[in-house]
């Protein structure tokens, strides 16, 4: 982007955690003079020691743009606030639901048309400033909802604030965004924690078990368990919704699987395969290497020392016969200073891989 056109000089930060100082990090990446706010004095200290940026005294020249990057319930509260004190020329949020906080801010008398609701679509399971990183929103889709009255250069300046942090901007109704991250987001977080719930009381030998699925199923379930109730009580309905659709599922399998193991269950047990058939075609939806559509890649497996440098080795292994690596996983060996990497790539690259890594000496099943 053209510094010289650029709507986005200087940019406040209203809540300094994960969301917050990410995007503080992301434009003080392209020379963006970055203003923090937060009501907790130690979150702000700890970002401008990363090098978001320093810290916002009222009353100083207006910010081309704030960003509101608080829980749903208090987005409408603070941009009064700001608004009232002229803080910024235009206003965007960050909350991960946007229908309630647009209702509340005109309930408020908010002036709407100098913000525009957003949403990146990026995090982590930690949270904090502490967590924050200037590279989390790129390739991510940052949903942005312009209300009618909002004005083009609101709009400008917030697809300025998406371009500058690397996302791709995706307009979209309030309503219809609530709906689409209770699917996708939201209703997985609760699922996720109902599955994580069941290891809370397991015993050592179903932990010591415990393999790479339970892990990807459960990743999400180390979230903030309070940032998460806030999140979801502000999306409540929709993420009902698809629970009680992912419940009826469950339930229904459960009962199949009951009838099978009281009975010759043949016709119980199509049930379950037509729930695990649904489950792929779903899954296979889900979009590819940067938003693309899914594509399929050939895994290479190499086992992995446990030491310093090892994966850099490996990916300098692949570098060197020019291979792209679209992924890797590792899945570490209980008791074992060792693991295994699994290595995506491209379906005609896999035996050159493969190949090179045995002539460097590791060893590729």
């Amino acid at each position: 982007m053209n510094n010289e056109t650029r709507p986005v000089e200087t940019v406040l930060i209203v809540g300094t955690g994960l969301i917050g100082t990410s995007v503080a990090l992301a434009l003080r990446e392209h020379g963006v003079t970055v203003l923090l706010a937060d009501q907790n004095p130690g979150a702000v200290r700890v970002a401008s020691e990363l090098g978001a940026g320093a810290e916002w005294v009222p009353g100083g020249h207006p910010a081309d743009l704030a960003v509101i990057a608080v829980p749903p319930q208090f987005v409408a509260e603070w941009l009064l606030d700001l608004q009232k004190t002229g803080a910024a020329r235009f206003y965007t949020d960050v909350a991960s639901v946007k229908a309630l906080p647009i209702a509340q801010a005109a309930q408020l008398g908010c002036d709407m048309t100098t913000f525009v609701a957003g949403h990146p679509l990026a995090g982590r399971e930690r949270s904090g400033p502490a967590a924050a990183r200037a590279d989390i929103f790129l390739g991510r889709p940052w949903a942005y909802c312009p209300g009618p009255e909002a004005s083009g250069d609101a709009v400008a300046a917030v697809l300025a604030l998406i371009e500058l942090c690397g996302a791709n901007p995706v307009q979209v109704d309030p309503a219809a965004h609530d709906e689409a991250v209770a699917l996708v987001s939201h209703a997985p977080h609760v699922a996720a924690s109902a599955v994580a719930a069941r290891l809370a009381e397991a015993s050592e030998t179903a932990l010591g078990l415990a393999g790479p699925g339970v892990r990807d199923v459960t990743r999400v379930a180390g979230g903030d368990p309070r940032l998460w109730t806030v999140i979801l009580s502000g999306n409540a309905r929709p993420v009902a919704e698809v629970l009680e659709a992912v419940a009826a599922d469950l339930n229904a399998a459960a009962a199949a699987l009951r009838a099978v193991s009281a009975r010759d269950g043949h016709a119980a047990i199509g049930r379950v395969t037509e729930l695990l058939e649904r489950g792929n075609a779903g899954q296979s939806r889900i979009p590819g290497k940067h938003g693309g559509p899914p594509r399929s890649y050939a895994v290479v497996q190499v086992l992995v020392g446990d030491r310093p440098g090892e994966l850099a080795r490996l990916f300098q292994a692949a570098k060197d016969v020019g291979v792209n690596i679209e992924d890797v996983r590792l899945e570490h060996a209980p008791g074992l200073p060792l693991g295994a990497a699994e290595l995506s790539v491209q379906p005609e690259a896999a035996g050159v891989l493969a190949d090179a890594l045995r002539a460097h000496g590791w060893h590729v099943p």
